[in-house]
């Protein structure tokens, strides 16, 4: 666990491996999310703020929902 670097009284376990920084929920996106970095299949803060991540998750509920 570390501190967000923008908002250093908020704890934070979001790091980023390529920067070697903390993001907070609130400052939570990838910096550098069209360059190469060799942690992105394991990093929890591109997939998180990848674009449609949310969206699709939400379509896959709602089929769960209307086929039960």
């Amino acid at each position: 666990m570390g501190y967000c670097i923008n908002h250093p009284d908020r704890e934070t376990s979001y790091q980023c491996m390529k920067h070697e920084m903390y993001l907070c929920e609130e400052c939570l996106e990838c910096r550098d999310p069209d360059l190469y970095c060799k942690f992105r299949p394991s990093c929890p803060i591109y997939f998180i703020t990848k674009k449609g991540f949310e969206s699709e998750e939400a379509e896959k509920s709602e089929k769960i929902t209307s086929n039960s």
